[in-house]
């Protein structure tokens, strides 16, 4: 009996170990997850109740991280972001930490992922055309 307890035990197990993830994510996958992300909290801001009378002026924000003019836009969307003035607005959660997050992948995409990522096209005007989600 004590046995069979043993082999239902490692049984049991097995599609436990087998379903964790081994590896990290990579670079790549950390930065399209957070772009991603970004992009989504964003559009939720334009169309939020307490914050699209503030954030109707901002751009759409659509990050390719393999667009080179990324960079470009993430710096030039942090300076709006930090630049709101409207205290209701720029003081509210979901804006400081949109303006953090975004500033936690712009360092995360120029210090711990410089050589690791790959720009595919150079189209500044591919990042203004906001595809949608």
């Amino acid at each position: 009996m004590a046995i069979f307890k043993h082999l239902f035990l490692v049984l049991s197990l097995v599609p436990l170990v087998l379903s964790y993830p081994f590896f990290p994510p990579t670079c790549d996958s950390k930065v399209l997850s957070m772009a991603r992300d970004l992009t989504q909290m964003a559009a939720d801001l334009k169309r939020g109740h307490e914050t699209s009378y503030c954030m109707a002026h901002m751009p759409d924000l659509y990050l390719d991280v393999h667009n080179a003019c990324v960079m470009h836009k993430m710096r030039t969307y942090i300076s709006l972001v930090e630049g709101l003035r409207d205290r209701r607005c720029a003081y509210t959660r979901e804006v400081m930490k949109l303006g953090y997050t975004l500033r936690q992948l712009f360092i995360f995409m120029s210090e711990k992922c410089r050589g690791d990522l790959v720009f595919t096209i150079y189209d500044c005007a591919v990042l203004e055309r906001y595809p949608g989600y």
